[in-house]
């Protein structure tokens, strides 16, 4: 059996995976979706980038420590963290040390793939679209935040409207302070077996974002494999059932 960590997104909860998780069950998987401590509902928040992966770092190093290879999935923003959190963490680079267990595939999933000392923001401002960001999020005085249309710029078409609302009524506030925080590591220089979700008709993280995001990750040696799912910004809500397929065809190395 292998073992999938799910890293969320903003304004996510585990919650919002749960058709996805089953799936990935149903196929023969152990899988993991920690809640971010950015999640955490605090006003002001008290968690940020640091923080969230500081704790995937935590809760990924255990399940290494315990013999088991690790597949993790990252969407959205949880590839900053994913990026960010997991370091030195690989399979072989924990073989090399005599340690069992590990890292052994990274899968961004319509997530953000940025290199060291580089924010989402940075990222953003260098396409030229800094301006945007105060439009397409809704943000608190104390700088949480929440898309400011969700249904379509976040969810896209897909499903009915019923799972669509409940979907949407059940997303959190989050700490938009993690559109600044700057990466302090980068993965995927060593966890080199990596995977990148394409969705195609992606309003909050544009097709072209994506496509520049796995330019960074060839561009730093990764001989990445790519998919492309016609959808929006959760495919793993609006569809599951192909992201289970890819994550199952990239798990057992088809």
């Amino acid at each position: 059996m292998s073992t999938i960590v799910l890293i969320p997104g903003a304004w996510h909860t585990p919650a919002h995976y749960s058709e996805f998780t089953t799936a990935l069950r149903a196929l023969g998987h152990e899988v993991h979706v920690p809640r971010l401590p950015s999640l955490n509902g605090s006003r002001p928040p008290n968690a940020d980038l640091e923080a969230d992966s500081d704790f995937i770092r935590t809760y990924v190093e255990s399940l290494a420590s315990a013999g088991r290879s690790i597949t993790v999935l990252m969407h959205s923003y949880g590839g900053q963290v994913g990026t960010n959190a997991l370091e030195g963490l690989g399979a072989k680079t924990r073989a090399a040390q005599g340690l069992t267990g590990g890292v052994v595939g990274l899968v961004y999933i319509a997530a953000a793939a940025l290199t060291e000392r580089r924010s989402m923001r940075d990222f953003v401002v260098e396409h030229g679209h800094g301006h945007l960001l105060d439009l397409a999020f809704d943000f608190a005085e104390d700088r949480t935040c929440v898309s400011a249309d969700p249904k379509t710029l976040v969810v896209g078409a897909g499903r009915s409207d019923a799972d669509t609302e409940a979907y949407i009524a059940s997303l959190q506030r989050w700490n938009g302070n993690g559109f600044d925080g700057k990466l302090k590591a980068c993965a995927w220089r060593d966890i080199r077996n990596v995977g990148y979700v394409h969705a195609t008709l992606d309003m909050t993280l544009p097709l072209d974002y994506q496509k520049d995001y796995v330019q960074i990750l060839r561009d730093g040696g990764c001989a990445v494999r790519t998919w492309e799912l016609e959808t929006g910004h959760c495919p793993t809500f609006t569809m599951f059932e192909e992201v289970a397929r890819i994550v199952n065809e990239f798990v057992e190395g088809k």
